[in-house]
């Protein structure tokens, strides 16, 4: 049978190509985006309707386009500011409640971070850490924090709703030329404050692995909470050496908390928390997305790495493109 999806979140360009991959599938009728601004890349042959998280257009846009599969691109916002991780979870919840309501929903697809992993407890034990601490903590993993509170909204729908097929993809950082997130913002400073004597291993995603691994969950009807990564990792420092343009500035924790507030208003986050984050104690173990949708991902870790730093040779010293929410 035909689907009909509604793919949120096209105005970045993760949803974008998601939504333009989707139309040459035989077994796509139609594609709906949506987003609460227009889309800066090509959606292809995609249907564009815009949504205000203020009033019901969200509802309105999964009833009317009688979608089948739904899938929610923007769970988790990258960029750690409280208004919009509080957006995030105001359309993930106009999302579900949708879906909730609708007659021909049967498939929903969100997508979700890897760093819910290293979720800190919103209420820390009192006295376990100092006040000032905790809710510093808290303040520069609120994108983090706020993409697990919405994966229980997610287990909330499916308790109400057992009739839903619904998959989590817990999507580790995407890398390659045309991505621009937190960490890129990072790595491309002249001097990158580091943890000293903290070397944090990193895992990524290649761009078109991201794409290609949501495309597939589309269209198959597996439920559960998966993460996605590509195999391998690489110390932090091996990428400093290899974008060949930062030097790191190795620094104790009181030290990037300073310099962590002070860059704060242009929207860095040099935080120590913030470094453990991208670290991975232990690779993802990502074989139960391989057996669900017996694909692996095409890029390791380190190729992924590799894109990106040869995308930045080629572009512009100051690159502007629109940021992707890859946290």
């Amino acid at each position: 049978m035909a689907r009909v999806v509604l793919v949120t979140g096209v105005s970045d360009y993760l949803g974008a190509r998601v939504a333009a991959a989707l139309q040459d599938h035989p077994e796509v009728e139609r594609v709906i985006g949506v987003d609460s601004t227009a889309p800066e890349h090509s959606l292809g042959r995609a249907e564009f309707v815009r949504t205000d998280l203020r009033d019901g257009s969200v509802a309105a846009a999964v009833r009317d386009s009688g979608a089948d599969t739904v899938l929610h691109l923007r769970l988790a916002v990258a960029d750690g500011r409280g208004r919009e991780a509080e957006n995030g979870v105001l359309g993930t919840m106009q999302v579900l409640a949708a879906c909730q309501r609708s007659s021909t929903v049967r498939r929903l697809v969100v997508r979700s971070t890897a760093a819910v992993h290293s979720c800190v407890p919103e209420d820390p034990p009192a006295g376990a850490v100092p006040a000032r601490s905790r809710r510093a903590a808290r303040a520069r993993l609120r994108e983090v924090t706020e993409a697990a509170k919405a994966e229980r909204y997610v287990r909330g729908l499916a308790r109400r709703r057992p009739d839903l097929s619904i998959a989590v993809l817990r999507l580790t950082d995407l890398m390659g030329p045309s991505v621009e997130s937190p960490f890129t913002q990072y790595l491309e400073r002249r001097l990158v404050p580091v943890l000293r004597g903290h070397d944090p291993r990193l895992q990524f995603l290649h761009e078109d692995d991201g794409v290609e691994v949501i495309r597939r969950m589309a269209l198959v009807d597996r439920a559960g909470v998966f993460d996605v990564a590509a195999p391998g990792a690489i110390p932090l420092s091996q990428c400093l050496r290899r974008t060949g343009r930062s030097v790191a500035l190795p620094m104790p924790e009181s030290g990037l908390r300073v310099l962590g507030s002070l860059a704060g208003r242009r929207k860095l986050d040099y935080s120590p928390e913030r470094l453990r984050q991208w670290g991975t104690p232990r690779p993802l173990d990502c074989a139960e997305v391989q057996r669900a949708l017996g694909w692996s991902p095409t890029y390791t870790s380190q190729e992924a790495f590799d894109s990106y730093v040869a995308g930045c040779a080629v572009s512009s010293p100051r690159r502007r493109r629109r940021p992707q929410r890859s946290a």
